[in-house]
């Protein structure tokens, strides 16, 4: 089991960037999958991006050459890089973890066991 927790969420100008991070417990970080989505009050939590066991990373079309995930297994940390936000982005944005990608994608909700409280990001015009 994992526990996360996200931060780094705060507000910003349309263009601008920010870098979430989520911080995993446990000494079994390095095996699971990770991913990244984001959701707005009424609406599904829609994915942004996926990284692998192997570093392999994923993107949504709408992020993607602009965002960048990353992983740190020695400080059991997931980062999202953010850049030339949008104010459609703002979202409250959740990191997630799971021993194995049950659609081999990592792109969909119930590929993940376990998720983070969420940061919230605002991205005023």
């Amino acid at each position: 089991q994992v526990q996360l927790v996200e931060s780094g969420g705060g507000l910003v100008q349309a263009g601008g960037s920010l870098r979430l991070s989520c911080a995993g417990s446990g000494r079994t970080f390095s095996t699971y999958y990770m991913g990244w989505f984001r959701q707005t009050p009424g609406k599904e939590r829609q994915f942004v991006a996926a990284i692998s066991l192997a570093g392999r990373t994923d993107y949504a079309d709408s992020v993607r050459g602009r965002f960048a995930i990353s992983r740190d297994n020695a400080k059991n940390t997931v980062y999202l890089e953010m850049n030339s936000l949008k104010p459609e982005e703002t979202a409250n944005y959740y990191c997630a973890a799971a021993p194995s990608w049950r659609d081999g994608t990592g792109r969909l909700v119930r590929d993940y066991n376990y998720w983070g409280q969420g940061t919230q990001v605002t991205v005023s015009s």
